[in-house]
C-alpha cells in the first residue's frame, strides 16, 4: 500500500464515528473515557459486548456485527490502514454494533474495564514461531492474564488460525495451567460439528489459505 494511500485512510479514519484512536499517554496515564463504558457510551445498549483482536481489515468483526446484531463488537488493530476497510464498511452499510479500536493489545486492560468483555475473538494471528518471540504470541500466558481481567466470569475467548503451531501451543499451554477447553478442532471445515460462527465467516486470507489445502484450527476456552 502506498504511502499516499495510507495517509488518505487514516484522515478518513477521523472522520468515522465508529473508530476511537486513543494516544498511548491517554490510555496508560489517564482514565480512558470509554473503559467500562463502552455499551453505555458508544452502543447505547446493555449488549454482550465482544472483542476481535489483531481484527486486519476488520471482515469479521462486520461480518460478525451483521451476523448476531443484538450482540456488540470492536475490532482492535494497531495498524489503522487497515482496519479502515472495515470501519468503512461499517459506516456505508449502516452497521450500528460495530467499532474500531487503534491501539495495541498489549494495552487492552488499559481500554477496557474489569468484566466488561463478554467475549474474544482471536483470528489468524502471527503464531510468532521462533521461541524468542513467545512473548509476542497473542495465547502466552501473559496475555491470558491480561484477557482475564476484563472478560466476565463466564467470558470465553475464541482462536482461529491457520497454524498447527498455534494451535497445538495454545492447546498445551491451556491444559498445563488448568483453563477450561470448551471446543478444540483440528479442522473445522473437515469435521462435522464446527461452530456455524467458525465456517461460515470468512476472511480473505483465509479464503486464501483453504484454496491451498491448509487445515483451520478452532479452540474454544474459558481462562480460570
Amino acid at each position: 500500500m502506498g504511502s499516499k494511500n495510507k495517509l488518505r485512510r487514516f484522515r478518513e479514519n477521523e472522520t468515522f464515528s465508529n473508530v476511537y484512536q486513543p494516544t498511548r499517554d491517554e490510555l496508560v496515564n489517564e482514565e480512558y473515557e470509554l473503559k467500562g463504558n463502552w455499551n453505555q457510551k458508544v452502543f447505547k445498549n446493555d449488549n454482550p459486548l465482544v472483542l476481535e483482536l489483531g481484527c486486519g481489515k476488520g471482515e469479521y468483526s462486520v461480518a460478525l456485527a451483521q451476523r448476531y446484531p443484538d450482540k456488540n463488537f470492536i475490532g482492535i488493530d494497531i495498524k489503522g490502514a487497515r482496519f479502515w476497510r472495515g470501519a468503512k464498511t461499517a459506516v456505508e452499510n449502516g452497521i450500528p454494533n460495530v467499532a474500531f479500536l487503534r491501539t495495541q493489545i498489549e494495552l487492552i486492560e488499559y481500554a477496557f474495564g474489569e468484566n466488561e468483555v463478554d467475549e474474544i475473538w482471536i483470528t489468524f494471528p502471527d503464531p510468532q514461531i521462533k521461541y524468542k518471540r513467545t512473548k509476542h504470541r497473542m495465547t502466552n500466558a501473559e496475555f491470558l492474564a491480561r484477557y482475564k481481567k476484563i472478560l466476565k466470569e463466564d467470558g470465553v475467548v475464541n482462536l482461529k488460525t491457520d497454524s498447527e503451531f498455534m494451535h497445538g501451543y495454545t492447546l498445551g499451554l491451556l491444559h498445563g495451567a488448568g483453563h477450561e477447553v470448551l471446543y478444540a478442532n483440528h479442522n473445522v471445515y473437515k469435521q462435522e460439528g464446527s461452530p456455524e460462527e467458525v465456517t461460515s465467516i470468512q476472511t480473505f486470507y483465509e479464503s486464501q489459505y483453504l484454496e491451498q489445502n491448509k487445515a483451520i484450527t478452532y479452540i474454544r476456552f474459558k481462562i480460570k
